[in-house]
């Protein structure tokens, strides 16, 4: 036969000929499994079909849509296509093979007794050349016909489900994934019906967390097509699939089935007796659960299965891989379990470079360091005798880092402010911006320079992992510097706006910020730096139309392995490598997140390069320009000021005003700066990762962020990170499971919303609530506040952000949305057209780089990224700090 095949003579290989849904059929049909019989009728009938009905150049001219078109074009499109299938003419080969193997079905199906001949009810489903893929499952986009009798009624729904693939909606997920028009098939999969008490869907990993280790099963009575389309309520089921136990279910009140009619299907009430009783008990559900996970393993890959039981026996009627399965995580923690009694613990200062769970290796190291270098700068500030063992440290609680205080410590550190505040002013050793700028800054860049001066693949383990404790200490008391630098910054300029705002300012004056702006900092001249490459690249046409149409990750790759791109001149592409270079050896160290399980730029340039492809596109504003405009406006209102005011006044207010233009652009260099080491850190530990992959320890050198310090140590003893060292006798690493679970346990921790302080209660919110950088997260209501940051309002679509994984995301004209932003988040600002976090407040780097942008800013809401999703429209109001949910559109 040419147009009918068999489930036994197709497999997972013939999906041009059977489609996706028929050859995934055919495979597990080969292999054993309950699949119920059948046939297909392949792709070469419907491209002969349409070739002898004169359909082709008609499907693709109403088919083909400019970018951008939408629904209506693709319904009025589908209108016309379904018209043509229906005027076709089944060419008389393709019918006479197909009756036959319908036949031959129907004798297969036929009851002892009945002579032979029947026609024996069956499902035709479309099965298309672009469906139930790994990348693609377009689930539903095309026709499935149930309980279909007889040739006549076979042939016509075959057509349909022809028709079907260029109805409205696969055409839309079609041109959405970027697929030809031209090149899609449809093969028709003709099943045997089964007569089911139960049917549905099971997943044979976790869709909503990711879990591998749980199948999730939906159940109802009656027929599965029900269940699929979402017509009735299911009973849902989750079962280990290690321990082949049920974990949770959900028994549903199930008023209606679906059934056979006359022709095709029709709902039915649910008796009374059976409408709360579980569709599948505990044992059903474990033996089917081991059923799916078998299916899972032959296709080695998550499958969404659609499957059936009769007489007490499951069936297979569908099997497709799991798109878009989210890595596996743990469930969110609910609880904030304190590791010390008699204490306070905040999530301030730090938080804004710390707003993920930490990754057990930079936890473990993280701890002693931040304790040694805050009980070093007490100490220095307020005597050696006042901070004692105990009295402070930075544990995790659930993954998250706290500044922990012991209640007598803390009582005695505030006993002693007037002896840390006189410190301060003194610039006493790491302490505020002369301690800063003479002491904390080059000794930090120093001991980077001297570690960067040393072979590392040619070091012993032992002094890799102490120039790794070293370097982090380093920053550390760098950080601890930085956090006396930021207060003096946050003085003056508040004492400057009090004085401006009470006894200069007129109606008609500028605000107070006015003068503050278009100073240089480091991140000022790393987007200066940035657009300047972009405009290099702009003056060569293919260089630049290799950043625009390709992704910046391929861009990544070339820079990492310094192949010349496709179409680019390999002179050009070296000069640019080289200044790109450049701009990372001094920028590439600003970090998005402390933790050094995530790369800087230095490291991974993709997010840089999305920035860089907006500026190379002709998008943004020049930032030269922008900073001269906001200087010349700076000069010209801070003289008229003085022209008009009193001696007294004049002298108040250049005195404050010098002492607020000194500070502010301090605290932008020194926050800029505290990743200097990161890029040395993250090398020095993928080397010892290296090692301990080799040895069978890890299977990837980056899990070695993954191993908790104590483990890494053991390791090193033992001699298993030096060349040549090796575990033996095992089926994979020693330590992967262990990573594994930990990867799980971080991702459902970064659900999670971490308290502000700890532990939550009335009195302490009151008392110390102010001083968080953070609002209350219990903000109901479509309208939640935070703190107005930078003036002005806006409306446009959200865009959140988790970290420089989600760059690519972004698009000109959205509002910026993150738990927090760094100095390495500045580029995304020239895109933005406001921003909004969860932490931070009117003097923090987030609202300082809005100013400069002139775009509103609120920040601090706490609920910013649990509120908003991606593409919801806002509006940010940076002057009442107010963020608004617009009402959704109607068709939604």
């Amino acid at each position: 036969m040419t147009y009918t095949k068999d489930f036994d003579q197709v497999g997972r290989g013939d999906v041009g000929m059977a489609g996706g849904k028929g050859a995934n059929l055919g495979e597990l049909a080969r292999a054993g499994f309950p699949v119920p019989p059948g046939f297909v009728l392949t792709t070469a009938a419907y491209a002969d079909f349409v070739e002898a009905n004169g359909l082709v150049p008609r499907i693709l001219e109403l088919a083909t849509f400019p970018p951008g078109a939408e629904g209506t074009d693709y319904d009025a499109a589908a209108q016309s296509i379904r018209a043509l299938f229906a005027a076709g003419v089944m060419p008389e080969d393709i019918a006479r093979e197909l009756s036959e193997a319908y036949s031959v079905l129907s004798r297969q199906a036929a009851a002892p007794g009945d002579g032979g001949v029947t026609d024996t009810p069956v499902a035709v489903r479309s099965s298309a050349t672009a469906e139930d893929l790994a990348s693609a499952s377009f689930a539903g986009q095309q026709d499935t016909y149930l309980n279909v009798r007889g040739p006549g009624d076979v042939a016509a729904a075959v057509i349909d489900c022809w028709a079907s693939l260029w109805n409205a909606r696969a055409m839309a997920y079609r041109a959405r994934a970027g697929i030809d028009p031209a090149t899609v098939r449809l093969a028709v999969v003709v099943q045997q019906m089964v007569e089911s008490e139960a049917a549905g869907v099971m997943f044979t990993a976790n869709p909503s967390n990711g879990r591998r280790d749980q199948v999730v099963i939906s159940a109802a009575w009656g027929l599965g097509e029900s269940v699929v389309s979402g017509a009735v309520t299911t009973d849902d089921v989750v079962v280990d699939s290690g321990a082949g136990r049920v974990e949770s279910r959900r028994t549903a009140d199930k008023e209606v089935m679906t059934g056979y009619a006359d022709k095709g299907t029709m709902e039915w009430p649910v008796p009374e007796q059976q409408r709360r009783r579980p569709v599948l008990d505990d044992a059903a559900a474990a033996a089917l659960a081991r059923q799916g996970v078998a299916v899972a393993e032959h296709f080695g890959a998550p499958q969404d299965i659609e499957w059936a039981r009769s007489a007490g026996e499951f069936f297979i009627v569908q099997s497709r891989p799991v798109t878009a399965l989210p890595e596996p995580a743990a469930e969110t923690p609910a609880d904030w379990p304190l590791p010390y009694p008699k204490g306070m613990y905040f999530r301030a200062s730090i938080v804004e470079q710390l707003p993920d769970p930490l990754s057990p290796l930079f936890a473990d190291l993280i701890d002693g360091s931040v304790t040694r270098s805050i009980r070093a700068l007490l100490s220095e500030a307020v005597g050696r005798d006042v901070v004692r063992d105990g009295d402070v440290s930075l544990p995790t609680i659930n993954g998250y880092a706290y500044y922990y205080y012991s209640s007598s410590g803390m009582w005695r550190v505030m006993g002693k402010s007037l002896t840390a505040v006189r410190a301060l002013a003194r610039g006493k050793a790491h302490m505020g911006i002369k301690g800063w700028r003479d002491h904390s800054h080059p000794r930090y860049r120093g001991l980077v320079r001297r570690w960067s001066a040393k072979p590392l693949k040619d070091l012993p383990s032992t002094e890799l992992l102490g120039g790794v404790s070293e370097l982090l200490d380093a920053g550390t008391a760098y950080y601890t510097a930085v956090q006396s630098v930021i207060p003096i910054a946050a003085t003056s300029e508040i004492t400057f706006r009090a004085f401006y705002d009470r006894l200069v300012r007129r109606a008609g004056d500028p605000p107070g910020q006015t003068f503050l702006l278009g100073f240089d900092s480091e991140p000022m001249r790393a987007e200066k730096s940035l657009y300047d490459l972009a405009a290099w690249t702009r003056g060569h046409p293919e260089l630049a139309a290799a950043f625009t149409s390709g992704p910046a990750e391929s861009i990544a790759e070339s820079v990492r392995t310094g192949d010349t791109p496709a179409g680019v001149d390999a002179g050009e592409w070296e000069q640019w490598r080289t200044r790109f270079q450049r701009h990372l050896d001094r920028f590439g160290h600003a970090v998005y997140n402390l933790d050094f399980v995530n790369p800087v730029p230095a490291d991974d340039p993709s997010a840089l390069l999305e920035t860089l492809k907006f500026f190379v596109r002709g998008e943004g504003s020049d930032p030269h320009g922008r900073q001269q405009r906001s200087a010349e406006r700076r000069e010209d209102q801070s003289r008229a000021i003085r022209d008009r005011l009193g001696p007294a006044r004049r002298a108040g207010f250049v005195r404050l005003l010098r002492w607020a233009q000194r500070a502010a652009p301090v605290r932008e260099d020194a926050l800029a700066d505290i990743g200097l080491a990161w890029p040395l850190m993250r090398r020095m530990l993928l080397e010892l990762g290296q090692r301990l992959v080799g040895s069978g320890i890890i299977a990837e050198s980056a899990d070695i962020f993954w191993l908790r310090l104590g483990e890494l140590r053991n390791a090193i003893d033992f001699g298993l990170a030096t060349p040549g060292a090796a575990i033996t006798g095992t089926e994979r690493p020693v330590r992967a499971e262990a990573v594994e679970q930990r990867k799980m346990l971080w991702r459902g921790q970064r659900k999670a919303a971490a308290p502000q302080l700890l532990p939550e209660s009335r009195w302490v919110e009151r008392a110390f609530g102010s001083m968080m950088p953070a609002r209350s997260q219990d903000q109901p209501g479509d309208t939640f506040s935070g703190v107005g940051a930078s003036s002005g309002q806006v409306t446009a679509p959200a865009r959140v952000l988790g970290g420089p994984e989600d760059f690519a995301t972004m698009r000109p004209g959205e509002v910026l949305v993150a738990r927090m932003t760094t100095p390495a988040w500045t580029p995304l600002f020239a895109m933005a057209s406001g921003v909004v976090t969860d932490v931070g407040g009117p003097l923090s780097h987030s609202s300082i780089v809005a100013r400069e942008y002139g775009i509103p800013a609120v920040l601090g809401t706490g609920v910013a990224t649990q509120r908003l999703t991606s593409g919801r429209q806002v509006r940010v109001d940076g002057d009442a700090g107010t963020v608004t949910l617009e009402p959704e559109p109607a068709e939604a």
